[in-house]
Protein backbone atom coordinates (compact mmCIF):
# COMPACT_ATOMS: atom_id res chain seq x y z
CA UNK A 1 0.00 0.00 0.00
CA UNK A 2 1.36 3.50 -0.38
CA UNK A 3 2.50 5.95 2.16
CA UNK A 4 0.03 6.91 4.53
CA UNK A 5 -2.07 9.95 4.83
CA UNK A 6 -0.92 12.48 7.20
CA UNK A 7 -3.59 15.08 6.85
CA UNK A 8 -7.35 15.07 6.92
CA UNK A 9 -7.51 17.65 3.84
CA UNK A 10 -4.93 14.65 2.31
CA UNK A 11 -7.91 12.42 2.47
CA UNK A 12 -10.76 14.23 1.14
CA UNK A 13 -8.88 15.19 -1.61
CA UNK A 14 -8.26 11.84 -2.32
CA UNK A 15 -12.26 10.75 -1.93
CA UNK A 16 -12.87 14.32 -4.41
CA UNK A 17 -10.77 12.22 -6.91
CA UNK A 18 -14.30 9.71 -7.20
CA UNK A 19 -16.51 12.53 -6.78
CA UNK A 20 -19.26 12.19 -9.82
CA UNK A 21 -20.85 15.68 -9.93
CA UNK A 22 -25.03 14.78 -9.99
CA UNK A 23 -25.08 16.42 -13.79
CA UNK A 24 -23.52 13.10 -14.64
CA UNK A 25 -25.16 10.58 -12.46
CA UNK A 26 -26.82 7.72 -13.62
CA UNK A 27 -29.18 5.74 -11.81
CA UNK A 28 -26.65 3.05 -11.94
CA UNK A 29 -25.00 5.40 -9.35
CA UNK A 30 -27.14 4.28 -6.63
CA UNK A 31 -26.96 0.87 -6.33
CA UNK A 32 -26.89 -0.55 -2.62
CA UNK A 33 -25.37 -3.86 -3.58
CA UNK A 34 -22.33 -1.91 -4.30
CA UNK A 35 -21.82 -0.72 -0.72
CA UNK A 36 -22.98 -3.61 1.24
CA UNK A 37 -20.10 -5.32 -1.02
CA UNK A 38 -17.94 -2.23 0.68
CA UNK A 39 -18.93 -2.73 4.41
CA UNK A 40 -18.50 -6.12 4.31
CA UNK A 41 -14.97 -6.33 3.36
CA UNK A 42 -14.41 -3.21 5.99
CA UNK A 43 -15.93 -6.03 8.61
CA UNK A 44 -18.88 -3.93 8.97
CA UNK A 45 -18.20 -0.81 10.77
CA UNK A 46 -22.22 0.34 10.51
CA UNK A 47 -22.39 -2.17 13.02
CA UNK A 48 -20.03 -1.29 15.64
CA UNK A 49 -23.23 1.01 17.90
CA UNK A 50 -26.33 1.62 17.70
CA UNK A 51 -28.30 3.91 15.26
CA UNK A 52 -30.66 6.42 14.17
CA UNK A 53 -32.03 7.39 10.68
CA UNK A 54 -33.12 10.27 9.10
CA UNK A 55 -34.35 10.48 5.67
CA UNK A 56 -36.89 13.18 4.21
CA UNK A 57 -37.23 16.45 2.01
CA UNK A 58 -36.41 19.07 4.68
CA UNK A 59 -35.03 19.29 8.15
CA UNK A 60 -33.48 16.41 7.79
CA UNK A 61 -30.37 17.64 8.85
CA UNK A 62 -31.70 19.99 11.41
CA UNK A 63 -33.08 16.67 12.94
CA UNK A 64 -30.04 15.38 12.83
CA UNK A 65 -27.80 17.89 14.59
CA UNK A 66 -30.42 18.01 17.62
CA UNK A 67 -30.65 14.11 17.94
CA UNK A 68 -26.92 14.65 18.35
CA UNK A 69 -26.73 17.82 20.30
CA UNK A 70 -29.40 15.98 23.28
CA UNK A 71 -27.55 12.40 23.49
CA UNK A 72 -24.17 14.29 23.84
CA UNK A 73 -25.67 16.44 26.94
CA UNK A 74 -27.32 13.14 27.83
CA UNK A 75 -23.22 11.65 28.08
CA UNK A 76 -23.43 9.63 24.87
CA UNK A 77 -19.84 8.84 22.79
CA UNK A 78 -21.92 10.21 19.49
CA UNK A 79 -20.98 10.00 15.90
CA UNK A 80 -22.89 11.83 13.75
CA UNK A 81 -23.22 12.07 9.81
CA UNK A 82 -24.90 14.91 7.38
CA UNK A 83 -25.33 17.08 4.68
CA UNK A 84 -24.17 18.60 3.34
CA UNK A 85 -21.45 20.86 4.58
CA UNK A 86 -21.24 25.10 4.86
CA UNK A 87 -17.23 25.65 5.33
CA UNK A 88 -15.69 22.62 5.58
CA UNK A 89 -16.07 18.90 4.52
CA UNK A 90 -15.37 17.48 8.11
CA UNK A 91 -18.70 18.91 8.94
CA UNK A 92 -20.53 16.02 7.38
CA UNK A 93 -18.25 13.86 9.49
CA UNK A 94 -18.30 14.88 13.09
CA UNK A 95 -18.15 13.43 16.94
CA UNK A 96 -20.95 15.55 18.40
CA UNK A 97 -20.68 18.85 17.06
CA UNK A 98 -16.55 18.72 17.00
CA UNK A 99 -14.67 17.55 14.14
CA UNK A 100 -12.75 14.18 14.86
CA UNK A 101 -8.91 14.42 15.39
CA UNK A 102 -6.97 14.43 12.49
CA UNK A 103 -5.38 11.61 13.06
CA UNK A 104 -8.42 9.57 13.28
CA UNK A 105 -9.77 10.56 9.37
CA UNK A 106 -6.16 9.91 8.45
CA UNK A 107 -5.63 6.08 10.21
CA UNK A 108 -9.90 5.44 8.87
CA UNK A 109 -8.48 7.10 5.29
CA UNK A 110 -5.72 4.44 5.28
CA UNK A 111 -7.68 1.71 5.80
CA UNK A 112 -10.60 3.05 3.15
CA UNK A 113 -7.83 3.29 0.51
CA UNK A 114 -6.70 -0.32 1.56
CA UNK A 115 -10.38 -1.47 0.82
CA UNK A 116 -10.21 0.44 -2.45
CA UNK A 117 -7.06 -0.41 -3.83
CA UNK A 118 -6.17 -3.52 -2.70
CA UNK A 119 -9.00 -5.58 -0.89
CA UNK A 120 -11.64 -4.94 -3.84
CA UNK A 121 -9.61 -5.16 -6.83
CA UNK A 122 -8.95 -9.12 -5.26
CA UNK A 123 -12.65 -9.40 -4.75
CA UNK A 124 -13.38 -8.20 -8.16
CA UNK A 125 -10.78 -10.69 -10.20
CA UNK A 126 -12.79 -13.72 -8.40
CA UNK A 127 -16.54 -12.49 -8.27
CA UNK A 128 -17.94 -11.85 -11.42
CA UNK A 129 -21.36 -10.79 -9.57
CA UNK A 130 -18.87 -8.06 -7.62
CA UNK A 131 -17.25 -7.42 -10.88
CA UNK A 132 -20.34 -6.61 -12.46
CA UNK A 133 -21.19 -3.96 -9.99
CA UNK A 134 -18.15 -1.78 -9.84
CA UNK A 135 -16.67 -2.50 -13.65
CA UNK A 136 -18.19 1.19 -15.58
CA UNK A 137 -18.06 -1.25 -18.53
CA UNK A 138 -20.91 -3.05 -16.96
CA UNK A 139 -24.80 -2.18 -17.63
CA UNK A 140 -25.23 -2.03 -14.15
CA UNK A 141 -21.93 -1.19 -12.70
CA UNK A 142 -19.38 1.56 -12.15
CA UNK A 143 -16.54 2.57 -9.86
CA UNK A 144 -16.90 3.27 -5.88
CA UNK A 145 -18.60 6.53 -5.69
CA UNK A 146 -17.81 9.48 -3.94
CA UNK A 147 -21.18 9.02 -1.47
CA UNK A 148 -20.27 5.57 -0.89
CA UNK A 149 -16.87 6.35 -0.14
CA UNK A 150 -17.22 9.01 2.43
CA UNK A 151 -20.33 7.31 4.21
CA UNK A 152 -17.76 3.93 4.57
CA UNK A 153 -14.90 6.82 6.08
CA UNK A 154 -18.23 7.96 8.34
CA UNK A 155 -18.27 4.75 9.38
CA UNK A 156 -14.65 3.80 10.04
CA UNK A 157 -14.40 7.18 12.09
CA UNK A 158 -17.36 5.71 14.36
CA UNK A 159 -15.80 2.61 14.88
CA UNK A 160 -12.16 3.49 15.59
CA UNK A 161 -13.13 5.83 18.61
CA UNK A 162 -15.37 3.29 19.91
CA UNK A 163 -18.52 5.48 19.86
CA UNK A 164 -21.67 3.96 21.87
CA UNK A 165 -24.27 5.12 19.34
CA UNK A 166 -24.51 7.03 15.95
CA UNK A 167 -27.02 9.51 14.24
CA UNK A 168 -26.81 9.55 10.40
CA UNK A 169 -28.61 11.76 7.78
CA UNK A 170 -29.00 9.93 4.27
CA UNK A 171 -27.42 11.63 1.26
CA UNK A 172 -30.45 11.88 -1.18
CA UNK A 173 -33.82 8.93 -0.87
CA UNK A 174 -33.60 6.46 1.37
CA UNK A 175 -33.81 2.69 -0.42
CA UNK A 176 -31.14 3.39 -2.54
CA UNK A 177 -28.76 5.56 -0.15
CA UNK A 178 -25.45 4.47 0.46
CA UNK A 179 -26.45 4.69 4.13
CA UNK A 180 -28.95 2.22 4.31
CA UNK A 181 -26.70 -0.75 5.09
CA UNK A 182 -27.91 0.38 8.97
CA UNK A 183 -30.47 -1.15 10.81
CA UNK A 184 -31.34 1.43 13.20
CA UNK A 185 -32.83 1.32 16.56
CA UNK A 186 -35.43 3.94 15.18
CA UNK A 187 -36.38 5.55 11.80
CA UNK A 188 -36.90 9.55 11.26
CA UNK A 189 -38.60 10.66 8.23
CA UNK A 190 -39.42 14.56 7.81
CA UNK A 191 -41.58 16.12 5.80
CA UNK A 192 -41.59 14.93 1.90
CA UNK A 193 -41.89 17.21 -0.69
CA UNK A 194 -40.63 17.36 -4.50
CA UNK A 195 -37.65 17.19 -5.27
CA UNK A 196 -34.46 15.32 -6.86
CA UNK A 197 -37.21 14.33 -9.41
CA UNK A 198 -34.52 13.31 -11.97
CA UNK A 199 -33.49 10.27 -9.97
CA UNK A 200 -35.63 10.28 -7.15
CA UNK A 201 -39.23 10.15 -9.28
CA UNK A 202 -42.02 12.94 -10.57
CA UNK A 203 -44.70 12.26 -7.59
CA UNK A 204 -44.71 12.54 -4.40
CA UNK A 205 -45.77 9.12 -3.80
CA UNK A 206 -42.56 8.13 -6.08
CA UNK A 207 -40.77 10.02 -4.01
CA UNK A 208 -41.75 8.73 -0.62
CA UNK A 209 -41.25 5.10 -1.68
CA UNK A 210 -37.73 5.89 -2.35
CA UNK A 211 -37.35 7.65 1.27
CA UNK A 212 -39.41 4.61 3.20
CA UNK A 213 -36.79 2.44 1.83
CA UNK A 214 -35.04 2.86 5.45
CA UNK A 215 -38.17 1.31 7.22
CA UNK A 216 -36.30 -1.75 8.82
CA UNK A 217 -38.30 -5.09 10.14
CA UNK A 218 -39.82 -4.63 13.20
CA UNK A 219 -38.16 -1.19 13.84
CA UNK A 220 -40.32 1.81 14.72
CA UNK A 221 -40.73 4.94 12.27
CA UNK A 222 -41.34 8.60 14.07
CA UNK A 223 -42.73 10.13 11.00
CA UNK A 224 -43.43 13.73 10.58
CA UNK A 225 -46.69 15.55 8.82
CA UNK A 226 -47.18 14.78 5.33
CA UNK A 227 -49.76 14.83 2.45
CA UNK A 228 -51.64 12.16 2.08
CA UNK A 229 -50.80 10.75 -0.69
CA UNK A 230 -46.79 10.52 1.33
CA UNK A 231 -48.89 9.19 4.72
CA UNK A 232 -50.48 6.40 2.52
CA UNK A 233 -46.82 5.08 1.17
CA UNK A 234 -45.47 5.43 4.95
CA UNK A 235 -48.53 3.41 6.30
CA UNK A 236 -48.39 0.48 3.75
CA UNK A 237 -44.65 -0.19 3.74
CA UNK A 238 -45.00 0.40 7.99
CA UNK A 239 -47.85 -2.63 7.58
CA UNK A 240 -44.69 -4.76 5.20
CA UNK A 241 -42.11 -4.33 7.41
CA UNK A 242 -44.61 -4.68 10.84
CA UNK A 243 -42.56 -1.09 11.65
CA UNK A 244 -45.01 0.75 14.74
CA UNK A 245 -45.82 3.67 12.72
CA UNK A 246 -45.45 7.06 15.05
CA UNK A 247 -46.94 9.35 12.89
CA UNK A 248 -45.88 12.87 14.99
CA UNK A 249 -48.96 15.19 14.52
CA UNK A 250 -51.39 12.36 16.50
CA UNK A 251 -48.56 12.12 19.76
CA UNK A 252 -47.16 15.80 19.85
CA UNK A 253 -48.79 19.05 20.92
CA UNK A 254 -46.85 22.02 20.51
CA UNK A 255 -47.57 25.01 22.26
CA UNK A 256 -47.07 28.61 23.35
CA UNK A 257 -43.97 29.32 20.46
CA UNK A 258 -42.19 32.70 20.54
CA UNK A 259 -39.90 33.77 17.67
CA UNK A 260 -37.55 36.38 18.13
CA UNK A 261 -34.28 37.01 16.39
CA UNK A 262 -32.26 35.59 19.54
CA UNK A 263 -33.89 31.91 18.70
CA UNK A 264 -37.49 29.88 19.21
CA UNK A 265 -39.13 29.17 22.75
CA UNK A 266 -42.20 26.93 22.93
CA UNK A 267 -43.66 24.06 25.10
CA UNK A 268 -43.81 21.05 24.09
CA UNK A 269 -46.35 17.31 25.64
CA UNK A 270 -45.68 14.05 23.87
CA UNK A 271 -48.57 12.04 24.34
CA UNK A 272 -48.04 8.15 25.23
CA UNK A 273 -48.78 5.30 23.06
CA UNK A 274 -47.04 1.60 22.95
CA UNK A 275 -44.09 2.59 21.72
CA UNK A 276 -43.08 6.06 23.36
CA UNK A 277 -44.14 7.38 27.30
CA UNK A 278 -45.80 10.27 28.16
CA UNK A 279 -43.64 12.75 28.18
CA UNK A 280 -44.94 15.76 30.58
CA UNK A 281 -44.79 19.70 29.57
CA UNK A 282 -41.40 20.87 28.16
CA UNK A 283 -40.24 24.11 28.34
CA UNK A 284 -37.61 24.21 25.46
CA UNK A 285 -35.22 27.21 23.68
CA UNK A 286 -33.65 26.64 20.78
CA UNK A 287 -31.38 29.23 19.56
CA UNK A 288 -32.45 29.09 15.83
CA UNK A 289 -35.58 31.45 14.83
CA UNK A 290 -38.31 30.18 13.26
CA UNK A 291 -41.20 27.79 14.35
CA UNK A 292 -40.29 24.98 11.56
CA UNK A 293 -37.34 24.20 14.08
CA UNK A 294 -39.84 24.05 17.04
CA UNK A 295 -41.35 21.11 14.79
CA UNK A 296 -37.72 19.68 14.12
CA UNK A 297 -36.80 19.60 17.64
CA UNK A 298 -39.77 18.24 18.76
CA UNK A 299 -39.36 15.30 16.31
CA UNK A 300 -36.06 14.74 17.21
CA UNK A 301 -37.24 14.29 21.09
CA UNK A 302 -39.68 11.90 20.10
CA UNK A 303 -37.14 9.87 18.08
CA UNK A 304 -34.70 10.25 21.27
CA UNK A 305 -37.84 9.27 23.68
CA UNK A 306 -38.20 5.63 21.79
CA UNK A 307 -34.32 5.25 21.13
CA UNK A 308 -33.15 6.05 24.68
CA UNK A 309 -36.34 6.25 27.42
CA UNK A 310 -34.24 6.88 30.00
CA UNK A 311 -32.75 10.16 28.34
CA UNK A 312 -34.32 12.78 30.99
CA UNK A 313 -35.45 16.47 30.66
CA UNK A 314 -31.58 18.01 31.74
CA UNK A 315 -30.39 16.98 28.66
CA UNK A 316 -33.23 17.09 26.46
CA UNK A 317 -33.21 21.10 27.17
CA UNK A 318 -29.57 21.65 27.85
CA UNK A 319 -28.71 19.92 24.69
CA UNK A 320 -31.26 21.89 22.71
CA UNK A 321 -30.36 25.20 24.05
CA UNK A 322 -26.31 24.69 22.71
CA UNK A 323 -27.62 23.67 19.11
CA UNK A 324 -25.38 24.87 16.73
CA UNK A 325 -26.46 24.64 12.97
CA UNK A 326 -24.65 26.70 10.07
CA UNK A 327 -26.89 28.31 7.34
CA UNK A 328 -30.67 27.29 9.19
CA UNK A 329 -31.28 30.93 9.22
CA UNK A 330 -27.93 32.37 10.69
CA UNK A 331 -27.49 36.06 10.99
CA UNK A 332 -23.53 37.22 9.52
CA UNK A 333 -21.88 39.80 10.82
CA UNK A 334 -19.50 42.17 8.87
CA UNK A 335 -18.07 45.86 8.96
CA UNK A 336 -20.77 48.16 8.25
CA UNK A 337 -23.28 45.74 7.04
CA UNK A 338 -26.80 45.30 7.28
CA UNK A 339 -28.61 42.48 8.78
CA UNK A 340 -28.05 39.43 6.41
CA UNK A 341 -29.62 36.35 7.49
CA UNK A 342 -28.77 32.84 5.36
CA UNK A 343 -30.81 29.85 5.43
CA UNK A 344 -30.92 27.07 3.03
CA UNK A 345 -33.92 26.54 1.60
CA UNK A 346 -33.79 25.02 -1.49
CA UNK A 347 -37.72 23.78 -2.09
CA UNK A 348 -41.62 25.97 -1.94
CA UNK A 349 -42.36 24.77 1.91
CA UNK A 350 -39.17 25.22 3.01
CA UNK A 351 -38.80 28.57 1.23
CA UNK A 352 -42.29 29.53 2.55
CA UNK A 353 -41.50 28.55 6.11
CA UNK A 354 -38.06 30.85 6.15
CA UNK A 355 -39.74 33.76 4.39
CA UNK A 356 -42.42 33.89 6.86
CA UNK A 357 -39.72 33.75 9.72
CA UNK A 358 -37.46 36.40 7.60
CA UNK A 359 -40.67 38.66 7.42
CA UNK A 360 -42.17 38.35 10.88
CA UNK A 361 -38.41 39.77 12.14
CA UNK A 362 -37.76 41.63 9.76
CA UNK A 363 -40.50 42.87 8.01
CA UNK A 364 -41.37 43.10 4.52
CA UNK A 365 -39.12 45.25 1.88
CA UNK A 366 -36.31 43.37 2.52
CA UNK A 367 -33.24 42.66 -0.39
CA UNK A 368 -33.08 38.77 -1.64
CA UNK A 369 -30.30 37.24 -2.79
CA UNK A 370 -31.41 33.91 -4.09
CA UNK A 371 -29.81 30.84 -6.45
CA UNK A 372 -30.93 27.28 -6.76
CA UNK A 373 -29.70 23.95 -8.58
CA UNK A 374 -31.10 23.27 -12.59
CA UNK A 375 -33.70 20.40 -10.86
CA UNK A 376 -35.50 22.45 -8.75
CA UNK A 377 -38.67 24.39 -9.25
CA UNK A 378 -37.84 28.05 -9.69
CA UNK A 379 -40.87 29.14 -11.15
CA UNK A 380 -42.90 27.67 -7.66
CA UNK A 381 -39.86 28.95 -5.29
CA UNK A 382 -40.52 33.00 -7.45
CA UNK A 383 -44.17 32.92 -6.88
CA UNK A 384 -43.64 32.54 -3.06
CA UNK A 385 -41.06 35.17 -2.85
CA UNK A 386 -40.72 37.82 -5.22
CA UNK A 387 -44.02 39.60 -3.61
CA UNK A 388 -42.11 40.13 -0.34
CA UNK A 389 -38.87 41.67 -1.63
CA UNK A 390 -38.11 45.27 -2.89
CA UNK A 391 -35.09 43.79 -4.33
CA UNK A 392 -34.16 40.66 -5.65
CA UNK A 393 -30.50 39.55 -7.01
CA UNK A 394 -30.13 36.03 -8.83
CA UNK A 395 -26.51 34.40 -8.52
CA UNK A 396 -25.33 31.09 -9.79
CA UNK A 397 -25.67 28.31 -6.22
CA UNK A 398 -22.62 27.01 -6.93
CA UNK A 399 -20.67 24.76 -9.09
CA UNK A 400 -21.10 21.56 -7.27
CA UNK A 401 -24.34 20.71 -9.03
CA UNK A 402 -25.84 21.87 -12.14
CA UNK A 403 -27.66 25.35 -12.58
CA UNK A 404 -29.37 28.07 -14.84
CA UNK A 405 -28.89 31.23 -13.08
CA UNK A 406 -30.16 33.20 -16.34
CA UNK A 407 -33.18 30.83 -16.67
CA UNK A 408 -34.20 31.81 -13.01
CA UNK A 409 -33.51 35.12 -13.37
CA UNK A 410 -36.09 35.27 -16.42
CA UNK A 411 -38.57 33.26 -14.13
CA UNK A 412 -38.28 35.73 -11.62
CA UNK A 413 -38.36 39.01 -13.72
CA UNK A 414 -41.33 37.50 -15.45
CA UNK A 415 -43.12 37.72 -11.73
CA UNK A 416 -41.53 40.96 -10.61
CA UNK A 417 -40.44 42.57 -13.17
CA UNK A 418 -36.71 43.39 -14.75
CA UNK A 419 -36.68 46.60 -12.36
CA UNK A 420 -36.78 44.86 -9.05
CA UNK A 421 -34.89 42.21 -10.32
CA UNK A 422 -31.24 41.62 -11.06
CA UNK A 423 -29.03 39.12 -12.23
CA UNK A 424 -25.31 38.54 -11.19
CA UNK A 425 -23.82 35.68 -12.11
CA UNK A 426 -20.83 36.08 -10.02
CA UNK A 427 -21.83 35.05 -5.99
CA UNK A 428 -18.99 37.35 -4.36
CA UNK A 429 -20.33 39.81 -6.67
CA UNK A 430 -24.05 39.36 -6.10
CA UNK A 431 -23.08 39.69 -2.43
CA UNK A 432 -21.52 43.48 -2.65
CA UNK A 433 -24.40 44.56 -4.63
CA UNK A 434 -26.81 42.84 -2.59
CA UNK A 435 -25.20 44.80 0.74
CA UNK A 436 -24.60 48.05 -0.91
CA UNK A 437 -28.48 48.05 -2.24
CA UNK A 438 -29.90 47.65 1.31
CA UNK A 439 -27.29 50.30 3.03
CA UNK A 440 -28.87 52.78 0.25
CA UNK A 441 -32.22 51.69 1.30
CA UNK A 442 -32.65 52.37 4.79
CA UNK A 443 -35.67 52.76 6.49
CA UNK A 444 -36.51 54.33 9.48
CA UNK A 445 -35.82 51.95 12.01
CA UNK A 446 -32.58 51.06 10.47
CA UNK A 447 -31.19 54.10 9.35
CA UNK A 448 -31.34 55.07 13.10
CA UNK A 449 -29.14 52.28 13.88
CA UNK A 450 -27.06 53.01 11.09
CA UNK A 451 -28.19 50.16 9.28
CA UNK A 452 -29.57 49.01 6.19
CA UNK A 453 -32.81 47.14 5.06
CA UNK A 454 -32.52 43.35 5.88
CA UNK A 455 -30.80 41.24 3.20
CA UNK A 456 -32.16 37.30 3.21
CA UNK A 457 -29.53 34.57 1.20
CA UNK A 458 -31.28 31.92 0.58
CA UNK A 459 -32.07 28.85 -1.98
CA UNK A 460 -29.37 26.40 -2.16
CA UNK A 461 -27.26 25.38 0.40
CA UNK A 462 -24.03 25.71 -2.01
CA UNK A 463 -25.01 29.28 -2.46
CA UNK A 464 -25.56 30.09 1.47
CA UNK A 465 -22.15 28.19 1.80
CA UNK A 466 -20.48 30.31 -0.63
CA UNK A 467 -22.22 33.33 0.93
CA UNK A 468 -20.97 32.27 4.17
CA UNK A 469 -17.57 31.99 3.08
CA UNK A 470 -17.42 35.38 1.87
CA UNK A 471 -18.57 36.68 5.19
CA UNK A 472 -15.40 34.78 6.72
CA UNK A 473 -12.93 35.67 4.70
Amino acid sequence: MEECFKLSEDVFNWLSGFINLERGQKPKSFRIERMEVLTELADHPERCAPSIHIAGSKGKGSVTSMLSAMLTAAGFHVARYMSPHVTDIKERICLGDLYFSDDIYCRAGDELKNIVEERLPAIVKTHSKTASLFSPSAADGCEPTFWELLTLLFFLCARMVKCNVMVVETGMGGRLDSTNVLDPLVSVITLIELEHTNFLGNTIEAIATEKAGIIKKGKPLVLAKQSGEALNVFKEKSREKNSPLIYFPQIADISNVKITTQGTDFMLSLNSDKNIAHTPLLSLSIPIPGKVQAENASLAIAALKIAFPQIGEDAICGGLKKIKIPARFEKLSGADTPPFIIDGAHTPESLTLCIETFCLLYGEGGVLLFGCAADKDSSAMAKIACPHFAKIFITTPGTFKASDPAKVYETFAEIAGLEKTVLVKDTQEAVRQAILFAKDSRRGAEAQRGEGVPVLGTGSFYLVAEIRRIFCE
